[in-house]
């Protein structure tokens, strides 16, 4: 007998994926970047009738949190254009491929960013930040056993780093001032492992 979440990513959905799941029908490309895709979608929806799906299509990303064993963390300053603030984030970067090994991947933004190596990386997880209208999936990952490195940023990159201890960093989020989705998923991971004794 087959067991009835086989085909649900896990134990938490009790929807049967067929009552929700749209079907595409079309896919016309409007765009093509250097960062993302543009496409439009004509889809069949769950009870047969047409929509439109509007996409962004990215290669897809790794988002990476390091943590001193002091539980201080190295997040960076950086202007966002797109949002025309200076936002807290944790290194982060695309990937070269959509192909590219996302632990290495992880490894390189790091060391660029803030010439820190890891000694230990681990997966905790993919974020997706807007998941209606774009496909990137950011891979996050816990940066530990960390040394000191040279930086090598892009010539477009422009950011400064700190550390911060951790519990500044959820007061911080808690209070709204840090705002960018990937750092805030990776800060309550992490909070949630050291509130359980696994970091």
């Amino acid at each position: 007998m087959k067991n009835a979440d086989a085909d649900k990513p896990n134990g938490l959905f009790q929807t049967d994926p067929a009552e929700l799941t749209e079907r595409k029908l079309e896919s016309r490309r409007l765009f093509t970047g250097a960062v993302f895709d543009l496409e439009v979608d004509r889809v069949a929806l769950p009870n047969g009738k047409p929509s439109t799906r509007e996409l962004i299509r990215h290669k897809g990303a790794v988002a990476v949190i390091p943590v001193f064993p002091d539980h201080t963390v190295a997040v960076e300053e950086q202007y966002r254009y797109a949002v025309d603030k200076i936002l807290i984030e944790i290194p982060a970067g695309k990937l070269d491929a959509p192909d590219e090994d996302r632990e290495e991947a992880a490894k390189r933004e790091l060391r660029e960013e803030t010439g820190l190596i890891a000694g230990k990386l681990t997966c905790l997880g993919d974020y997706y930040g807007s998941p209606a209208i774009v496909d990137e999936r950011i891979t996050l990952y816990l940066a530990t056993d960390l040394s000191e490195g040279e930086r090598d940023l892009d010539d477009d990159e422009f950011l400064s780093v700190r550390r911060v201890p951790l519990s500044d960093l959820a007061d911080a989020m808690l209070a709204g001032r840090i705002t960018d989705g990937k750092t805030q998923a990776a800060i309550g991971r992490v909070c949630l492992m050291v509130e359980r004794g696994l970091l």
